[in-house]
């Protein structure tokens, strides 16, 4: 229906556009034919000719282009010469009319965007696989795109801004990725961007107005309220509207910073196990960050700065605040009112200080702060605040402990959700086991990762993804979870990747023992590499593969052989004499 409508609008525009021009040609045409077959002429013996109308519309069509193939099909006298002169004319510059008019129109910004948006609905109505809608291009929606990309995930994408779409364009994603200039808030371009869809499995407004992203997250609700809607909000206001509305995540970028620090403070290997599974820059399993736990600096107290606070203060750290900004004072008074320059960074005792944060809106002042923290402090713990992607060398060269950027984290946030829903729920489990779990799951996945770079994935065991399981399941077969672990051609060969999760009616069971049993329906989280979850698929979808892999026996495969095994049963069953 939205390609029909873009359709009729870019018609509209041609046919008022040339509407004119097109008049024109013909009443030249007719004009210039007309007088051509009225004027006589002469035949090869003298005598007086008419020319047809084939001929002369033959003849006006290569004049008015000025072709000219000379004199057809007789000689002409003065009066079709003198015609063929007032014709060339008046074809050259109705063409040359014409063609202005098609270049005004190819120019037309109108007829461009109408002539975008239908190739944009048509290409967004054949996709078949299942695509998430990014509602903003800028760092995180850019990040997240190549996040997608690395999981051969499609992505559409809505920009109003025309430079994000050509970089778009530009970029070597593995999986093409359509894009909209346009209002991604205007309801008419989520239809466009298949919001409808049936293969439509997320909403995401990363713009950088957070009005706008609410407004993206009601229309997308009351268009498709089953699509999952996840909505970047820094506002407790906005997060106070949405947390009704279902099947709806909200992402604050500064509470997950706050989350981060506080993992990295009270359960390091946890908080480094996250950081490798999302594989963040520099990070080693089981090399966890050392923060402090007292003994706290953190200059800036805005959205971000309160966040930290009050996870810090669940934790029983007390930091020392530095902020320009007397207002925003805590009540506890551990607070210095001033720019974060080096004369207040001595007077809050940075010389004695454990941690450090620079969590201003500012990466110069962030900058600033974190080189006079390692001039003044070598050894002290530093954060730092990254509020611009394209300042990603400078942070880098900087060699701060740990990198608070606000569109990277988003973005991997998002990603996790979108691979994979449940794995916050992992984490969270992990957290409330203790480091020893932590410890024991991070050394399964060094042994059978090893330096390579971990790959998530789900599969869920239904006849889409796994049509070889469920038809093995009905016949009354039990599978269990490690029988799928294996290499399909050779079952002494372990795959490379372990479970962590398996979703089954509404429950979860976390690490799972690869003696369970598995069932049809089961929605199962792995870890592992991107080689392992092929051959599981393949496994999973191919009959043959996963009976060796069940009984240990390789099936016949051809009707010639099935016969030969048959026969050879039916010999071991016969008496023998």
């Amino acid at each position: 229906m939205a390609a029909t409508s873009e359709l009729d609008r870019v018609s509209m525009l041609v046919l008022r556009y040339m509407r004119r021009p097109i008049f024109v040609l013909i009443l030249v045409y007719a004009v210039g034919i007309t007088g051509m077959a009225l004027i006589p002429g002469k035949s090869a013996d003298g005598n007086t000719e008419y020319m047809s109308l084939f001929h002369a519309f033959y003849f006006f069509t290569y004049t008015a282009t000025t072709t000219g193939f000379g004199e057809i099909p007789n000689e002409f006298t003065d009066e079709q010469r003198l015609w063929a002169i007032f014709c060339l004319y008046i074809g050259v510059i109705a063409w040359l009319y014409a063609i202005g008019s098609i270049i005004g129109l190819i120019r037309n910004t109108h007829f461009v965007q109408a002539l975008s948006e239908y190739r944009f609905s048509r290409i967004v109505k054949q996709i078949s696989d299942p695509f998430f809608i990014i509602c903003g291009f800028g760092d995180t929606g850019s990040l997240l795109a190549r996040g997608l990309s690395d999981h051969h995930l499609i992505g559409v994408v809505i920009d109003r801004d025309p430079e994000r779409i050509k970089a778009l364009s530009l970029r070597d994603y593995n999986i093409k990725m359509p894009g909209l200039c346009g209002d991604s808030s205007a309801p008419k371009h989520l239809v466009d961007a298949g919001v409808k869809h049936p293969q439509c499995k997320a909403v995401i407004a990363l713009t950088g107005d957070e009005e706008v992203n609410l407004k993206i997250t009601v229309m997308a609700r009351f268009m498709n309220p089953d699509v999952h809607i996840i909505c970047r909000s820094t506002s407790p206001k906005h997060e106070e509207h949405l947390s009704p509305l279902h099947n709806v995540t909200i992402i604050n970028p500064f509470e997950i910073f706050a989350q981060l620090l506080s993992m990295a403070i009270t359960a390091p290997r946890l908080h480094n196990l996250n950081s490798w599974l999302v594989r963040a820059k520099g990070v080693q399993l089981g090399k966890p960050l050392k923060a402090p736990n007292d003994k706290w600096i953190l200059c800036g107290y805005g959205r971000m700065g309160k966040w930290l606070h009050q996870y810090m203060k669940l934790n029983d750290i007390n930091p020392l605040i530095i902020d320009p900004n007397m207002d925003k004072a805590p009540d506890d008074g551990s607070f210095i009112n001033g720019y974060a320059d080096h004369g207040t960074l001595k007077k809050a005792g940075l010389a004695n200080a454990n941690g450090i944060v620079a969590g201003t809106d500012s990466d110069s002042d962030n900058l600033n702060i974190l080189m006079s923290a390692q001039v003044m402090n070598p050894t002290v713990f530093t954060i730092v605040r990254q509020n611009h992607h394209e300042n990603q060398l400078a942070f880098d060269a900087a060699h701060a402990d740990l990198i608070l950027q606000s569109s990277l984290t988003t973005a991997r946030r998002i990603l996790k959700y979108l691979i994979s829903p449940h794995i916050q729920q992992l984490i969270e489990y992990l957290y409330e086991q203790g480091e020893h779990l932590t410890n024991e799951i991070s050394g399964k996945l060094k042994t059978i990762i090893g330096n390579r770079k971990p790959h998530l994935w789900c599969i869920t065991l239904d006849r889409a993804q796994a049509l070889a399981m469920v038809d093995f399941s009905e016949q009354g077969q039990k599978i269990i979870l490690g029988n799928l672990l294996h290499h399909p051609s050779d079952r002494n060969e372990i795959l490379t990747c372990i479970p962590l999760m398996i979703f089954r009616d509404g429950q979860s069971s976390m690490l799972p023992s690869l003696d369970e049993s598995v069932c049809p329906a089961d929605r199962i989280l792995f870890c592992g590499t991107e080689q392992s979850e092929r051959l599981l698929r393949s496994t999973l979808n191919n009959a043959y593969a996963l009976h060796y892999l069940v009984t240990g026996e390789e099936q016949a495969r051809g009707y010639v052989f099935r016969w030969l095994e048959s026969k050879q049963k039916d010999r071991q069953t016969q008496p023998h004499d």
